[in-house]
């Protein structure tokens, strides 16, 4: 008993301390999120977004002095290009082609030449007279690239999905081709047609 007794306060000392470590543990907060470090780097200069072309490539033909390709800018009309190859040559039936009609990248503009037979598009065609139109299932890539808005990449599509499916049984089926679409057929369906 005397042991005890002797021994109580230090007992009773660490008992305490025990008891408060507990509840320290079980009451204390919980402990902070880790700071997040930022680290800046310098700015490096954005990459210029791509730019519309400002250029187009259009091939003319016929009855003009200088028949070549020629680079215009966007916006062009026919008689731009007309210009660019030199002017019309004496023999060319302007009456047949619209000098005013807009022109694309890839376009051909043909001027045909007096007595010369060449199908008039219709009116209000962004195509200008060609030499008839073009049959998608047997022309060439040169000669599908001079259809408007047909550039060599969706020209090279058209005769891979021909080799791939047979030929196009009508001209809508035209669109089945990756890249045109129903605005790109509406330019080219008077300029195309599907003969054997």
């Amino acid at each position: 008993m005397d042991r005890l007794q002797r021994f109580r306060v230090p007992i009773m000392i660490v008992l305490v301390v025990v008891v408060g470590i507990l509840i320290f543990a079980v009451l204390r907060p919980a402990p902070a999120a880790p700071a997040i470090v930022v680290t800046l780097r310098p700015t490096q200069p954005a990459t210029p977004a791509p730019t519309a072309p400002t250029t187009i490539l259009v091939y003319v033909s016929g009855a003009v002095k200088k028949p070549d390709v020629y680079t215009l800018a966007v916006g062009s009309i026919v008689k731009d290009a007309m210009n660019a190859a030199g002017g019309p040559a004496d023999d060319a039936d302007l009456d047949r082609i619209n000098l005013a009609a807009p022109l694309s990248d890839g376009m051909q503009v043909h001027c045909p030449r007096k007595g010369e037979t060449v199908s008039t598009p219709p009116s209000g065609s962004n195509s200008t007279a060609a030499a008839g139109p073009i049959n998608i299932n047997t022309a060439t890539l040169e000669r599908l690239e001079a259809l408007p808005g047909i550039g060599p990449a969706i020209a090279q599509r058209i005769i891979d999905y021909r080799a791939a499916n047979g030929p196009f049984k009508s001209i809508e089926d035209i669109k089945q081709v990756k890249g045109i679409g129903d605005a790109l057929f509406e330019k080219i369906k008077d300029s195309i047609t599907v003969g054997p």
